[in-house]
């Protein structure tokens, strides 16, 4: 028995030992088989990660390809639409030149057109253009030439009723502002002025931003001039400047006998030119010269010595909304604001400003060539443009509309106005 039951419990034993390894075997067959899912499972997670990695960079590099593209595509319609907008503001700015700009009577070569500042303005925007329109001012001209002689040509100037019409006050304003061009530093002004009225307080050209920043002209008193240029008023008789010049005043004005007083002569043009040798002068030679009708007659040379005209014109800057002004003056009122007053009934024209002192030649030239001849007729005068030192230029020979050109090139041109808003008492074209 212990045999038999000795061999059992061998046998019993080793089918415990041969079930513990089925089950050791089966159990780590299960982790191997448990860490290869896992493993695969890893393994597809990575592939996965690196598919979306490369998917994403994919999806970048094509999402920055369009937007290179775009970006390529809006720049470029950026530029058409940039050139297109200066091709049409060079066309723009053609037409206005060429609308602007009045072709002198003379044949000129190219660099005498061409300095003139509207005709270079031309060159630099289209060369081709600006040949064709040379080569049409001068066959004008000859043309004119040739029929000059027995042709009349209607030359206008600008009316205004000054302060004669309280409920007209009519008047031109314009941009032009002294201190752009710093005519402190000197300047010349020539105008043409026919007094239809004489009084106190008249003026046909001014601007005064301040009481040290005068740029007025016109008349004091009926028989008294006035010339304001920066803290300083001229404001002699018409006579005492004559008599002191040497110069014959019954040629030029006439003798009131109420008032004892010698005037300008109503309804008779007069040509008066006003130079200032500027800031830059030495010591004691700041000197303002006045002439009339191709002389002077008054400043240092032909006045009192106490009147030498030795003055300066140190403020400028003073702000204002306003600029010069015909038919009466521009004043700085309240604040930068710019109110208009004292207005004188008068016809203006030709007016012209330069940041140059002119000498007696230059004056008494413009005079003997553009002095006022048969009535509605002129055959030939100067034309400033191109000259130098030419700020701004105001013909007053449009005839019509209410702008008045500036024909220096700085744009400055004269807008009809008037204090009662009345588009009706607007100033009046005239025929001299």
């Amino acid at each position: 028995m212990n045999k038999e039951y000795i061999i059992h419990r061998q046998k019993q034993l080793e089918e415990e030992r041969r079930l513990a390894d089925e089950r050791e075997a089966k159990k780590k067959a299960k982790e191997k088989a448990e860490s290869e899912a896992e493993r695969l499972r890893q393994k597809q997670i990575l592939e996965m990660k690196e598919d979306e990695r490369l998917r994403q960079k994919y999806d970048q590099k094509k999402e920055k390809l369009t937007e290179q593209k775009w970006n390529a595509h809006l720049k470029a319609s950026r530029v058409q639409n940039k050139n297109r907008t200066q091709e049409d503001n060079k066309l723009k700015e053609i037409r206005i030149i060429i609308q602007n700009r009045e072709p002198t009577l003379q044949v000129l070569d190219w660099t005498n057109w061409s300095s003139d500042p509207l005709n270079q303005r031309l060159v630099d925007l289209d060369f081709e253009r600006a040949i064709e329109v040379f080569k049409r001012d001068n066959l004008l001209a000859k043309r004119r030439r040739g029929t000059r002689d027995g042709r009349k040509i209607i030359d206008y100037a600008l009316s205004f009723t000054g302060d004669s019409n309280p409920a007209a006050e009519d008047y031109v304003k314009t941009d032009f502002n002294p201190d752009d061009y710093n005519l402190n530093l000197g300047f010349t002004i020539s105008y043409w002025v026919r007094p239809d009225e004489v009084g106190a307080d008249m003026f046909c050209i001014g601007r005064k931003a301040h009481n040290n920043e005068r740029f007025t002209f016109g008349i004091s008193r009926s028989w008294k001039g006035y010339f304001g240029v920066g803290a300083n008023q001229s404001e002699s008789a018409f006579s005492l400047m004559l008599d002191t010049a040497g110069i014959d005043k019954a040629t030029h004005l006439t003798y009131n006998a109420d008032s004892d007083k010698w005037l300008l002569t109503i309804g008779k043009w007069y040509h008066f030119v006003v130079t200032y040798a500027g800031n830059n002068a030495s010591t004691g030679e700041k000197y303002r010269k006045i002439y009339m009708n191709g002389q002077q007659i008054w400043g240092t040379g032909v006045s009192d010595p106490t009147y030498k005209g030795n003055i300066g014109w140190s403020q400028t800057g003073t702000e204002m909304s306003g600029g010069l002004s015909f038919g009466m003056r521009a004043v700085r009122g309240s604040g930068t604001n710019t109110s208009y007053s004292n207005g004188w009934a008068c016809a203006l024209d030709e007016v012209a400003i330069f940041n140059t002192e002119k000498d007696a030649a230059w004056v008494a030239n413009v005079y003997k060539t553009n002095a006022r001849r048969a009535p509605r007729t002129r055959r030939w005068k100067l034309d400033f443009r191109g000259e130098s030192g030419l700020v701004g230029y105001w013909k007053f020979n449009e005839g019509n509309g209410i702008v008045v050109k500036d024909y220096s090139g700085n744009g400055n041109h004269g807008t009809f106005a008037a204090i009662s808003g009345d588009t009706t008492a607007y100033p009046t074209w005239v025929m001299n």
